[in-house]
C-alpha cells in the first residue's frame, strides 16, 4: 500500500530524504521504500536483523516515529555520512596551532552532515597580550569569523547547509562584543549564538550587583549585572540573538555529571553536550496517536505510545552502532555513553485534536500527563535493553542514581536501574523537527504551537531557486476534511500569534520536567511587544526551571520567518532545515536604477608580486541623501588575474546595486588569506591581494561617509587616489565603465582606451 501524502510532503521527501544515485536517478521509488531502507539498515546492528526489520518498518509506517533527518537521508545508503544530527566539538586551546586544528575538525564534521556547537570562552579576550610574539590577541569573535567563513564553503551531506552554535560565558571580557555581533547584517550567519548564564550571574542580577569580567584569573573590567543583562535583552529584542543557556542548571541536572562537564550545545540547543559529545534524534508523532479527534471521546492513545517507544528507542540505540563518525573521539563518546534524544513532535496538533487550547491550564495538565508517560516508558525501554545488551560502558550505579534528574523518576524505575543498569545515559530530548514534521503532512513541530493553519511556503531547492507550495496544518486539514473547506475553526485552534509569552514559557517548563536533555523551543513574539515585557520572558523561563530560552520577534535585521500577506490571511514561509535559524533567511530587493552618470574614485594599488599596478574604481550613487557605493571595476595590465577580477567586480556590483548594508563585502574580502602567504605593506601585514582590495573599498566607504571610521590598525593607506571623475558609458561596449585615468579615457569593462 502506497501512502497518500500532501504535495509538500512529497516534495520534501524527494528533495531531502529520497535515496538517489549521484546522477539523480531515484533508488527509493516510494516513501515506503525509504522506510524499508532505514528499517533494514538499523536492523543490521541486531544479531538477527530479519527479526527486527519488520517491527522497525511498522514503527516508521504512517509517520508514527520520525527519525531525524540524518538517519532518514543516510541510513542504508552506503554513503560516508553520519547519522548523528548533533555534535559539540572539543575544547579550543588558546594557541594558534590548536585553534586551527579544531577548525579542521569542525570542517570534517560539517562535511559529514553533523551540526556542531563550540564554546569560545577558552580564547583570550581582544587586546590581551600574546606572550612570546609581541602582539595582542584578536579575541574570540575574530576566530568565530574564521569558523563562519569555513562553514559557508561547505555544503553538508544531502543539500543541508552547515549549522553551528557558538557560546560565550557571561563573565568573559568580550561578552559585550559577542552580544552585539549579529547587529552587523551578514555577520556570523552560519552561527546561532547563546550566552552561557551562570547561577552566580542571576544572583548578581537580582541583587543589582557588580559583575566582574574575568579571563585566566585576571579581572579585565567590571560591569553592573543589570546593565549587561539589559544589553543581552536589547540585542535579542532587536535581532533575535543571542539566546540564553542556563549552564549551571544544565550541569546540575545532567545524568552524567559525575564524569563530564558541559560548555555548549548543538545548534538548536536541545542537546547540551560535553567535548566531542554526539547525539542522534528521533520523535514520536503524537498527532498520529490521537483517537476520535474533535469529539467528546478525543484522547491520546497512551498505550499505543508506550508500545511504540521501545521500538523507537531500540532503533536509535542501533543507529549508534551503524553510524559513521567524522572523528574517532566522537565515536568513543557515543559508544561509551550511548546518548540518544528520543522526543515528541505534533504536540500542538494533538492538543487541538483533543479540543484543548495550547497554553491554557488544561493544556499544561494534559501535556504533563502525556510527557510523564512518555518519559517513564522511554526509561523502562532503555532498562529492558540494558538487560539484553548491557548498560552503557561508563555506567556507575551509585553515581548515576545520585543524579538530580534520576531522583525525579518513579521508585520502581530507580530500583530497576540499580538492578540492571540502563542502556542509554541520557534518553530524552525535544528537537525542532521542522522539516521532518513537514514530511509527516505538516504536523506541528516539536512542542511548538501551530503558527498558521494555511500558508504558502517557499521551499529552497537544491539549485538555489524557490518553489511555492500551499501548506495546510495537519489538524486543520483533518477538521476541514470532516466539516468542509469553509468550516470555521473552533476556538481551541489557537496559533502562536494569539498566544502570550507566558503561554509559551509555561508549556516549555511543563515539558522540561520530563526531559533529561533540553528542548528546542522558540517563543514567537509580536514585533510591537514592549521591551520591558520582552525582558521578563527570560526571567520567567529561569524561574520556571527551563534550561534555556530563545525568542523570535520580527525585526529589521533578520526579517520574519513567517509573514502574512496584505490581507493577513495567507502567511508566507521560507523553508529551513532543522538546524537553520531565522537569521539564515535573506530578503532580496529589486536592484537600484542606474543614473546615466555616477561620481566615482579610482585608486591605484600596487601588489608586491605583480609587475603592474591595479586600478580599482568605486562609483557611488546618492540614495536617501546619503552617498553609497554602487559599482566597482578593477583593471590591470596583469592578465593573470583578468578572469577573476571581472567576475569579482560583477558580483560585488550586483550586491551593491541591491542597496541595504553592504559593508559585509569589505569584511569578507579582508578575511581572505592567500595560502602562499601575504605581504607586509605600509607597516602592516596584508594576507592577500583580495584583502588589499577590500581595504581600499573600506577606506573609500569611510571617505564618503557610508561607514564610520574603524579603530586604527597602524600603517599608511594602501591606495593612492588617481582622481574623482564621473563614470560614463563606453562607446565600444556601452557599459558604464569609462573613466579618466592618467590623461586617458579608459573602459574598465572592455579595456577600450583613448588618450588625448
Amino acid at each position: 500500500m502506497v501512502s497518500k501524502v500532501s504535495a509538500i510532503a512529497q516534495q520534501i521527501w524527494d528533495m531531502k530524504y529520497r535515496f538517489k544515485t549521484p546522477d539523480g536517478t531515484p533508488l527509493d521509488q516510494t516513501i515506503e521504500d525509504s522506510w524499508r531502507r532505514i528499517a533494514g539498515a538499523l536492523a543490521e546492528a541486531e544479531q538477527d536483523p530479519a527479526t527486527w526489520s519488520e517491527p522497525f518498518y511498522e514503527a516508521l509506517e504512517g509517520f508514527r516515529f520520525l527519525p531525524a533527518g540524518r538517519i532518514l537521508a543516510g541510513a542504508g545508503t552506503g554513503r560516508d555520512v553520519t547519522l548523528f544530527n548533533c555534535f559539540v566539538m572539543g575544547e579550543i586551546p588558546d594557541d594558534m596551532s590548536g585553534i586551527f586544528e579544531h577548525l579542521k575538525e569542525a570542517a570534517l564534521t560539517l562535511q559529514r552532515g553533523g551540526g556542531i556547537g563550540y564554546d569560545f570562552s577558552t580564547l583570550r579576550p581582544r587586546g590581551a597580550p600574546v606572550h612570546g610574539v609581541g602582539a595582542d590577541a584578536s579575541g574570540p569573535l575574530s576566530f568565530m569569523d574564521v569558523w563562519d567563513a569555513m562553514c559557508r564553503t561547505i555544503m553538508s551531506a544531502g543539500y543541508r547547509r552547515g549549522a553551528m552554535m557558538a557560546t560565550l560565558r557571561c563573565d568573559h571580557p568580550d561578552i559585550r562584543e559577542f552580544v552585539r555581533a549579529k547587529a552587523e547584517p551578514g555577520r556570523l550567519r552560519m552561527f546561532n549564538l547563546s550566552v552561557l548564564v551562570t547561577d552566580d550571574f542571576m544572583t548578581a542580577l537580582r541583587e543589582n550587583a557588580d559583575w566582574p569580567l574575568v579571563f585566566g584569573g585576571k579581572t579585565f573590567s567590571t560591569v553592573r549585572a543589570r546593565e549587561l543583562w539589559d544589553e543581552i535583552m536589547q540585542a535579542t529584542y532587536d535581532y533575535a540573538e543571542p539566546g540564553v543557556i542556563f549552564i549551571d542548571r544544565i550541569n546540575h541536572l545532567n545524568n552524567l555529571r559525575y564524569i563530564e562537564e558541559i560548555y555548549s550545545t548543538n545548534p538548536c540547543g536541545e542537546q547540551p553536550l560535553p567535548p566531542y559529545g554526539a547525539c542522534l534524534l528521533g520523535s514520536i508523532n503524537l498527532a498520529r496517536l490521537v483517537r476520535d479527534p474533535f469529539t467528546g471521546k478525543a484522547r491520546l492513545d497512551v498505550e499505543a505510545m508506550e508500545r511504540l517507544i521501545p521500538t523507537a528507542l531500540r532503533m536509535l540505540d542501533n543507529a549508534i552502532d551503524v553510524s559513521r563518525f567524522p572523528l574517532e573521539k566522537q565515536r568513543e563518546e557515543a559508544i561509551n555513553k550511548r546518548r540518544i534524544g528520543l522526543g515528541v513532535t505534533g504536540l500542538g496538533d494533538a492538543l487541538i485534536m483533543c479540543r484543548v487550547a495550547y497554553g491554557d491550564t488544561r493544556a499544561v495538565k494534559l501535556t504533563e500527563t502525556w510527557m510523564a508517560a512518555f518519559r517513564n516508558a522511554a526509561y523502562r525501554a532503555s532498562i529492558d535493553l540494558a538487560k539484553e545488551k548491557g548498560p552503557f560502558p561508563l555506567f556507575d550505579r551509585d553515581k548515576y542514581l545520585a543524579g538530580a534528574t534520576i531522583a525525579t523518576l518513579p521508585a520502581d524505575i530507580r530500583e530497576a536501574i540499580a538492578e540492571h543498569g540502563i542502556r542509554n545515559a541520557l534518553v530524552t530530548s525535544i528537537a525542532p523537527t521542522g522539516t521532518i514534521s513537514l514530511l509527516a503532512d505538516n504536523v506541528s513541530s516539536g512542542i511548538e504551537p501551530v503558527f498558521s493553519y494555511r500558508f504558502t511556503r517557499a521551499v529552497l531547492m537544491p539549485d538555489g531557486s524557490h518553489r511555492d507550495s500551499d501548506v495546510v496544518d495537519y489538524a486543520a486539514a483533518a477538521w476541514w476534511a470532516e466539516h468542509g473547506e469553509d468550516a470555521e475553526l473552533p476556538d481551541y485552534f489557537v496559533d502562536s500569534r494569539g498566544l502570550t509569552p507566558e503561554a509559551h514559557i509555561v508549556m516549555q517548563a511543563a515539558v522540561q520536567k520530563y526531559i533529561d536533555s533540553s528542548i528546542s523551543k522558540t517563543v514567537n513574539l509580536p514585533d510591537d511587544i514592549p521591551f520591558e515585557s520582552f525582558k521578563d520572558v527570560y526571567l520567567k523561563a529561569y524561574e520556571m526551571g527551563c534550561k534555556g530560552c530563545t525568542t523570535y520577534r520580527p525585526n529589521l535585521v533578520t526579517g520574519a520567518v513567517l509573514t502574512a500577506d496584505e490581507k493577513g490571511q495567507k502567511p508566507v514561509a521560507v523553508e529551513a532545515d532543522e538546524h537553520e535559524s531565522a537569521s539564515d533567511i535573506v530578503y532580496m530587493t529589486q536592484p537600484l536604477e542606474r543614473p546615466e552618470a555616477l561620481v566615482g574614485k579610482t585608486y591605484k594599488l600596487r601588489w608586491p608580486e605583480s609587475d603592474h599596478a591595479f586600478y580599482l574604481t568605486v562609483n557611488d550613487i546618492i540614495q536617501d541623501g546619503r552617498r553609497r557605493p554602487f559599482e566597482v571595476f578593477i583593471n590591470s595590465a596583469n592578465l593573470e588575474h583578468y578572469a577573476w577580477t571581472v567576475a569579482l567586480t560583477r558580483m560585488i556590483s550586483a550586491v551593491f546595486r541591491r542597496g541595504g548594508d553592504v559593508t559585509f563585502v569589505v569584511r569578507e574580502l579582508k578575511s581572505i588569506f592567500d595560502p602562499r602567504g601575504g605581504y607586509w605593506m605600509e607597516g602592516r601585514y596584508v594576507p592577500s591581494l583580495l584583502a588589499a582590495l577590500g581595504e581600499v573599498m573600506e577606506q573609500h566607504m569611510i571617505d564618503i561617509g557610508f561607514i564610520a571610521t574603524p579603530e586604527s590598525k597602524g600603517g599608511k593607506p594602501l591606495r593612492e587616489a588617481v582622481g574623482e571623475t564621473p563614470a560614463k558609458f563606453c562607446p565600444k561596449c556601452s557599459q558604464p565603465g569609462l573613466v579618466r585615468q592618467e590623461g586617458c579615457d579608459l573602459c574598465l569593462s572592455c579595456g577600450y582606451s583613448k588618450c588625448s
